[in-house]
């Protein structure tokens, strides 16, 4: 057999408060001090100079907290909008950056992106502001070479095993051959085969002309994961895809340069009838135009194992690419896209979201007069005011992004999140609830 090969996310830690206490006891002493008569500063000037003095502690306490305050989480470094150097050192450090006044709550987008272009940008290999799958891409960010992926918006299949119980078999993936059960890995369900061996995995429907395929796994280097579309194997060598030490679709392969054995990788496949691109994290390894992987409703994966190396799929994701951004933007006034991805309860956008924001900057500034409302929406997981919240900050946070990087007018843009009052699916599945999960744009 050969071999095979695809993120997490994590909860986002609080706000240092230590730091931020301290600015505001300095901040307090400065109140009092402003809030004397005018008449009092006049003498001598004595007041004016403690005045400047408190001023320039309360600055002082206000650098120093924030450059100390990093979110564990997502490795984002919260600066004061009026710290140039704080954002300067994150963005040179390739830290996503947090915007914040003086007290320590987030600003308006308007002012963080103000506060960013005064610090001369965000660089090209930073995310600027702040879920395919239901898990993070590795802390150390991986390179994005010729990385053009965007995933499709309508869910056909996702599933992450996590209401599967350990040691038993999967509920909603097919067994084919091996050995496999739900094991749990570091509190995280995974489907294990000691032996390797086929799963399937149920669609309902044939796959559509265009289709995304989105795999996390484990396993051992040297061997490779199959992903095939039939079945029955076609007689052309060019109706599968393969990930692990090569990978491509059949013999279109190539061998990724990072070793990633008994390391979690994602592998991800995207067709447009006959043409198709193979990625493995971040990096395009195959681009085929005449491949035959077949349109069928399931998907097999092979997995190679065994009881000294087991192979594990952590999470899998199928969905359909109807039709581009502006085309149903311009058909039904609205757009709902997957592609923009945030860490788990984070607005930090994650490096993979990149092609999605570019088309949509590019239709931005190829159609001067389109206006967008940014909307951030969730599923029903979790308390109702905090994923209002994190709607919020995820809309504002791609606004930002597109002023940002695209130098769009902020005009053009305006942020809202409704948190989970207006689902696209069903929350009780996994599918309607990751649906759930997006940011949709609406023409003004």
């Amino acid at each position: 057999m050969r071999s095979h090969s695809f993120a997490f996310r994590a909860p986002r830690s609080p706000i240092a408060g230590r730091a931020l206490r301290a600015a505001a006891l300095v901040a307090g002493a400065a109140t009092v001090l402003l809030a004397m008569p005018s008449s009092a500063a006049a003498q001598g000037g004595l007041f004016g100079r403690i005045k400047a003095k408190v001023q320039d502690r309360v600055n002082a306490a206000t650098d120093s907290a924030t450059d100390a305050m990093i979110d564990k989480a997502t490795g984002a470094v919260i600066c004061a909008a009026t710290n140039v150097s704080c954002i300067k050192k994150a963005f040179g450090a390739g830290k996503h950056v947090e915007i914040v006044d003086q007290s320590g709550k987030p600003v308006s987008a308007d002012d963080s992106a103000s506060a960013v272009a005064k610090a001369g940008g965000v660089p090209a290999n930073v995310a600027a502001a702040g879920d395919t799958a239901a898990a993070s891409e590795p802390a150390t960010p991986t390179a994005f070479v010729n990385y053009d992926f965007v995933p499709g918006d309508r869910v056909l299949f996702t599933e992450d095993f996590s209401a599967d119980k350990v040691g038993d078999l999967p509920s909603r993936v097919q067994i084919l051959s091996g050995n496999w059960e739900i094991a749990d890995v570091g509190g995280q369900r995974m489907l294990r085969s000691t032996s390797g061996g086929r799963v399937m995995v149920p669609l309902p429907a044939p796959l559509p002309d265009k289709f995304t395929v989105e795999l996390q796994v484990i396993h051992s280097w040297g061997w490779n994961t199959e992903v095939h579309f039939a079945d029955a194997d076609h007689s052309d060598g060019l109706d599968y895809a393969s990930f692990g030490s090569t990978a491509g679709i059949g013999a279109f392969n190539s061998s990724p340069a990072e070793d990633k054995s008994g390391k979690l990788y994602t592998a991800r496949i995207m067709a447009d009838g006959g043409h198709v691109k193979v990625y493995q994290d971040g990096k395009r390894v195959a681009n085929v135009p005449h491949a035959n992987l077949g349109r069928t409703n399931g998907i097999w994966i092979d997995g190679p194992g065994s009881d000294d190396a087991p192979f594990y799929i952590v999470s899998i994701r199928v969905a359909a690419s109807d039709r581009s951004l502006f085309d149903a933007l311009n058909a039904d006034g609205r757009v709902s896209t997957q592609g923009i991805l945030f860490g788990t309860g984070s607005d930090a956008i994650r490096p993979e979201s990149a092609p999605t924001l570019e088309e949509i900057g590019t239709m931005l500034r190829q159609h001067a007069d389109l206006k967008l409302t940014i909307e951030g929406h969730t599923d029903n997981v979790g308390a109702a005011a905090a994923n209002q919240a994190l709607s919020e900050r995820r809309a504002a946070a791609v606004r930002q992004y597109l002023i940002a990087h695209f130098q769009i007018d902020g005009a053009r843009l305006t942020s809202k999140g409704y948190g989970d009052t207006k689902p696209a699916a069903s929350n009780d599945t996994p599918e309607g609830r990751q649906q759930n999960r997006r940011v949709e744009l609406v023409k003004n």
